[in-house]
């Protein structure tokens, strides 16, 4: 089967399309045939040796939405079944960006109904990331929470996530961008920030670190979205970073948010899987609103 691998890294050259066996599922795993999955800036980073890896073979991609191809013993997934999946990894030689997947078995949610493959392939990631910052940070209904990088991929998921949880929610972004945010359900909008001490939380998507820490009151909460990036505890504020991990539950759960119509899931372009480079490219322009999404 195809795959799309790191060798050397590099800029979005690096990126090959390699013939590599099939994977087969153990226990508790499943097989997906893949029919979508974006392309995010952690595969940029595994492409660029950000992570590590000299020498190894290194596989790209988190996201995967396609149909469960094979199963493992106890694996509770039936061959044909929509799915989409988490696949997280940085040193591993093979991604989701490739035409067939194992993934274990509670890393996987029913797809949507109410999208397509592709759109659907870019909900694991970004959704997760969201909703296990906006957990992190444990809020209650009615409190005050500035997310930065709020037109982006992880933002806007957190702007309607927040809102959908009854948080009063401010949108950081480029001033071209605030039509957008406040449709995603921020109630206010800036793109110079705030006075200091003015929100209870902020949900740093941009990674501004400790600019945006400024933004919150004393006693109030930080949550970052790069581990070990954060600025440490000032004023009482409590700080730190999501790290995403695999959860078909909380997978499922953005899921019927799609199907509600309460989250939006939003595609740039699609790239057949043998222009990978080609969307790294694209991706390392920067200014995309929307994810890239390979198609096998």
């Amino acid at each position: 089967m195809r795959a799309a691998v790191v060798r050397t890294f590099g800029g979005p050259d690096a990126v090959e399309i390699a013939e590599v066996p099939v994977p087969e599922p153990g226990a508790r795993q499943v097989r997906i045939k893949v029919a979508a999955g974006a392309l995010n800036p952690v595969d940029a980073g595994v492409r660029a040796g950000f992570f590590g890896g000299a020498g190894k073979t290194l596989g790209l991609g988190w996201d995967v939405a396609g149909t469960v191809d094979a199963v493992g013993v106890a694996a509770a997934w039936q061959v044909g079944d929509p799915v989409v999946a988490l696949v997280p990894g940085v040193a591993d030689p093979l991604g989701a960006h490739a035409e067939y997947v194992v993934v274990a078995t509670d890393a996987v949610a029913k797809a949507p109904a109410a999208v397509d493959a592709v759109h659907a392939g870019t909900l694991p990631l970004n959704g997760l990331t969201a909703l296990q910052a906006l957990d992190l940070l444990d809020l209650a209904p009615g409190a005050s929470l500035l997310v930065t990088g709020a037109a982006g991929a992880v933002g806007g998921f957190a702007v309607q996530l927040a809102a959908h949880r009854g948080l009063e929610v401010t949108g950081h972004a480029r001033a071209g961008d605030e039509e957008l945010v406040r449709s995603l359900g921020a109630a206010r909008f800036t793109s110079d920030g705030l006075a200091p001490g003015s929100v209870d939380a902020v949900l740093d998507a941009a990674v501004l670190g400790e600019a945006a820490l400024e933004w919150v009151r004393d006693g109030g909460a930080y949550v970052g979205v790069r581990p070990g990036a954060q600025p440490g505890p000032v004023r009482g504020v409590r700080t730190g970073a999501v790290e995403v991990a695999a959860d078909g539950a909380g997978l499922a759960e953005l899921v019927r948010l799609v199907d509600e119509g309460v989250l939006t899931l939003r595609v740039a372009e699609a790239y057949a899987l043998e222009k990978a480079a080609e969307a790294h490219a694209r991706l390392a322009e920067g200014g995309v609103r929307g994810r890239l999404v390979l198609v096998p």
